[in-house]
């Protein structure tokens, strides 16, 4: 994805309008998206930098590309390549060595005289045989930790150079989308496709039932979230590919501009964005994977279901996270709660409270409490991951009270 650095958006008449490239406009953009893939294609054994100097080059005597567009393009770019790496530091001490060897012949000039009379090539060529090397073989080391200096090693690329603009309109999309306050989408399709995805981002969001087959999703936007801003604005942005998948929707943003107004950004499914819609594993959902994965398919009589089912109260509606259900029919809801604020939690309080008929189990971060709270017993309180001790603890006392109630 791109980030805040490379949105290019225009604030007008109260609207949005992020950088689009048409097939009206821009049609011999495709010529450049080609040439931009062959220069990474080929491009394995080269330095991050000099593929994005090569890609400059390609633009440069392009009268409509802002230099922002460049760099986006050279940011997707790397997003599907894969560059050399040196996570054990090795990089960082081969320079403290070379350095602290050479530093008796500074300075290093290449036309040596009196005053002046250590050649580079000379010493560059002892420093190599000290370390028993090749001079070449070292100045590819030296700075591998450094981003504008790794090799390119791997490039998946697109699958054609319509691949490659269409994820960038949806990428400046994305990158709008940061400034988000607010989100909300009407849906008349594909709304359990929708809620799907948002769960996974773990979204905070509230969905109001108008009527059959026809629901609001209201979102709190990045801009909107007190703790874990920037993590939340790429679960956010990671979240409209998804949404661009499906059918019968509209969603409205309030994007906050740079003077701190309020602009709209409005589109739908007929506006002719194309997705690349990422699987579930790519969206941050680690909390409710390794919860699951814990659990296992079943666990004491009690099996886990990971499609929960849409509950109804006039217009309120409410989708838990995970179903639990026992073999004697006992059946209990659990809902995580991941980003949060204040007026989020109480909002789920009141919607608990709605449902109160249904047994259900919430689950917040230990962080989101205040100071002295009183937490309900169906409530259980995670640090970074759902424990299952104290889950199972809440499943059996909810069954014991079933039985307990069935056999009066």
């Amino acid at each position: 994805m791109l980030t805040s650095e490379h949105s290019i958006v225009e604030y007008k008449a109260g609207l949005a309008i992020p950088d689009r490239l048409t097939q009206k406009t821009h049609r011999h953009y495709m010529d450049h998206a080609e040439k931009m893939l062959s220069v990474y294609r080929n491009g394995i054994g080269r330095q991050r930098r000099g593929l994005h100097r090569q890609i400059e080059k390609l633009f440069a005597d392009e009268p409509d590309c802002p230099v922002r567009r460049i760099q986006a393009f050279c940011k997707l770019l790397d997003d599907s390549s894969v560059f050399q790496t040196d996570p054990s530091g090795r990089a960082a001490k081969l320079r403290l060595e070379v350095f602290s060897k050479a530093a008796c012949f500074h300075p290093l000039v290449q036309q040596p005289d009196r005053l002046f009379e250590h050649d580079e090539k000379k010493v560059k060529s002892q420093l190599a045989d000290k370390l028993g090397t090749s001079w070449d073989q070292i100045e590819q080391s030296l700075y591998v930790d450094v981003i504008a200096f790794q090799q390119l090693q791997e490039f998946a690329g697109y699958s054609d150079p319509g691949a490659l603009l269409s994820r960038y309109n949806v990428a400046q999309l994305q990158a709008c989308l940061y400034r988000a306050e607010s989100m909300t989408i009407m849906a008349t399709s594909d709304l359990k496709t929708i809620l799907r995805y948002a769960k996974l981002a773990r979204l905070l969001h509230e969905i109001v039932r108008l009527g059959p087959s026809k629901y609001r999703i209201d979102f709190s936007g990045p801009a909107s979230v007190l703790r874990e801003t920037r993590r939340y604005g790429i679960n956010f942005a990671k979240f409209l590919p998804a949404l661009l998948a499906c059918k019968g929707w509209k969603m409205v943003a309030v994007v906050q501009t740079p003077w701190k107004a309020h602009a709209s950004l409005s589109i739908c499914d007929a506006d002719g964005f194309t997705s690349h819609l990422p699987s579930p594993q790519e969206f941050d959902s680690s909390l409710e994977e390794s919860f699951a994965k814990k659990f296992g398919p079943d666990r004491d009589g009690w099996q886990l279901i990971r499609e929960g089912e849409i509950l109804h109260d006039r217009q309120k509606t409410f989708i838990p996270d995970f179903t639990f259900r026992h073999e004697d029919g006992t059946q209990v809801l659990l809902e995580i709660v991941g980003f949060w604020t204040p007026e989020y939690l109480a909002r789920r309080r009141e919607t608990l409270l709605r449902f109160r008929r249904h047994k259900i189990l919430i689950a917040i971060p230990e962080k989101s409490l205040r100071e002295g709270a009183n937490v309900g017993e169906d409530v259980l309180v995670y640090k970074t991951a759902l424990k299952l001790k104290p889950l199972m603890e809440a499943l059996e006392r909810i069954r014991a009270a079933r039985v307990h109630s069935d056999s009066k």
